[in-house]
C-alpha cells in the first residue's frame, strides 16, 4: 500500500515525465555530467526561452533537477537518485515475485 506522500511523488516524477521535451532534458543532463546552465540547455530546443523555463521549472518542483547560482547564471543538476528512489520503487512493485 503506497502512502500519501509516496502518491505525491509519483505523481510529480511522472507528471514531470509525460513530456517528450523534459525527458530530453534529463537526458541530456545526464549525458553532459549531470549539469547544465539554462542558456545551455535552452539552446538545445527550437521552442522559446518561456516555454524551457517551464519545463525546467516542472523538474524542479518534482525534484529531478536541483537549481544552483554560479554568479548570474542558474546551473541545473540532474538529481538521478530521486528519479530512481520514486520511479523504481514503483517500477520494482511489477518485477518478478
Amino acid at each position: 500500500m503506497l502512502f500519501r506522500s509516496e502518491l505525491e511523488a509519483l505523481d510529480a516524477v511522472f507528471g514531470a515525465l509525460a513530456h517528450q521535451a523534459r525527458r530530453t532534458i534529463l537526458a541530456v543532463l545526464h549525458a553532459r555530467g549531470g549539469e547544465m546552465t539554462s542558456g545551455a540547455i535552452a539552446a538545445r530546443f527550437e521552442h522559446s526561452w518561456p516555454t524551457t523555463s517551464q519545463h525546467l521549472s516542472v523538474l524542479a518542483k518534482a525534484g529531478l533537477v536541483t537549481i544552483v547560482m554560479r554568479g548570474r547564471e542558474r546551473v541545473y543538476r540532474l538529481d538521478a537518485a530521486k528519479l530512481h528512489a520514486v520511479a523504481g520503487a514503483w517500477l520494482d512493485r511489477f518485477g518478478p515475485t
